[in-house]
């Protein structure tokens, strides 16, 4: 009997004339995952990937691991574990009964399902699922049929050149290809929100790149790893994730002494999307993404967004933007970065924050208050004070250059 792992496209059935486009960004992806899970074989078949482990022994072909790995992938809409075996009647049974009753313990309740891609094969596919039903039943002590709200469904699948048995169904990570889409900017700080709109851009199919602001020494180099942490439990969806480290320091402390305090916020935003864009736009990255929901803080009510966008010419993706906090904490748990996120380390937007923050502001009087200091000066000094760093699914994260405080590569 030979199992393989059979995962299901979701909304590229829809692509029309550059669907091979996504598919081979998506076939990319899922071999590179495999490199690290073992010897496996994958073919596209009528709007399924299969992946076929080259050996029995699972220090060889891993196919736990690789079950794991592709529910990661963005374009799938659902990933099983199957049976595979030939196209007859004799041979569907024989597979079921050797192959489903470890997949149906603990089950009181199931429902079977066929479908039949290859129309030319003898039974209807409601024949077909009564006899695997049948099969089921005689096999599987103690359960029972429930056609409406089964404890697990069986689905027997005739294809081109073979059947699949399956029971339990996963959901994938649904999406398109990360990469499929280009290139996006994320401003990722410590917090729970930024690494939330960082999946939910990779999952619309692009590749993210991160930017993350530090104010050393009010932040801690603990506060830094802990976003190269966020980026890494990431990179399980994106596989790999380049991050641009920039001080804020010297820019805050102008800002402080010489600035009305309630602007401190807005003129800081300001600055950060100035510099995120001068960075996008060196990296060919074709728009910023930013964790904000509306009204969530004083930076981000609609007025402080309209004086902050102005400093870009590229969109500016915010996927939370109409989210509440319970429904981004929701994704967080779910994409594994929630943990991390809470750990009591303060970011740069914690320096120096203003008593009462202006949630209004005017235009005018933001421009005003940028007179005081030497913009350009700033932002320049800002920028010489940029690293990189790549996190990757596999390894650790390593420096990409070297920048005067002695950040090295590995």
């Amino acid at each position: 009997m030979k199992e393989v792992i059979l995962c299901k496209y979701g909304e590229l059935i829809l692509k029309g004339a550059n669907r091979g486009t996504f598919e081979t960004v998506l076939q990319k992806e899922l071999r590179r995952r495999a490199r690290h899970a073992g010897e496996f074989r994958i073919t596209t078949r009528q709007s399924t990937v299969m992946i076929e482990p080259l050996s029995d022994d699972p220090l060889v072909s891993d196919v736990d691991e690789m079950y794991r790995q592709a529910k990661l992938v963005f374009g799938f809409a659902a990933v099983t574990r199957a049976a595979a075996c030939e196209k007859s009647m004799d041979a569907i049974l024989a597979t079921a009964a050797a192959y489903l009753p470890d997949r149906l313990r603990g089950c009181k309740t199931f429902r079977a399902e066929a479908k039949r891609s290859d129309k030319r094969f003898p039974l209807t596919s409601p024949e077909i699922a009564g006899e695997v039903g049948a099969v089921v039943l005689e096999n599987v002590r103690g359960i029972k049929v429930n056609l409406v709200d089964p404890d697990i469904t069986v689905r027997v699948e005739i294809r081109d050149t073979e059947a699949f048995i399956h029971a339990g169904q996963e959901k994938g990570a649904g999406g398109i290809p990360s990469g499929s889409s280009g290139n996006g900017l994320l401003l990722l700080s410590g917090g729970i929100d930024s690494p939330v709109a960082g999946y939910m851009m990779a999952k619309r199919g692009l590749n993210v790149e991160a930017l993350h602001f530090e104010s050393f020494p009010y932040t801690s180099e603990l506060a830094r790893e802990k976003v190269f942490r966020l980026a890494k439990e990431l990179c399980e969806y994106t596989g790999r994730m380049r991050i641009h480290v920039v001080s804020l320091t010297h820019i805050q402390e102008v800002l402080r002494d010489s600035c009305t305090e309630d602007y401190f916020t807005l003129l800081l935003r300001r600055f950060m999307m100035a510099i995120a864009d001068r960075i996008a736009k060196e990296d060919a990255c074709g728009c910023l993404i930013t964790g904000e929901s509306l009204g969530q803080v004083a930076s981000q009510t609609l007025a402080a967004i309209g004086v902050t966008d102005p400093m870009t010419t590229l969109p500016v993706f915010r996927p939370c933007i109409g989210m509440d906090k319970e429904e981004i904490i929701s994704i967080s748990r779910k994409i594994g970065t929630f943990d991390t996120s809470i750990e009591p380390y303060e970011d740069c937007c914690t320096v120096f924050t203003p008593k009462h923050p202006k949630t209004k502001p005017e235009i005018e009087k933001v421009l005003a208050e940028e007179a005081k200091i030497d913009w350009n000066g700033l932002l320049e000094e800002a920028m010489q004070t940029r690293y990189a760093v790549v996190a990757r699914q596999y390894g650790d994260v390593i420096y990409e250059n070297e920048n005067k405080d002695g950040k090295g590569s590995c």
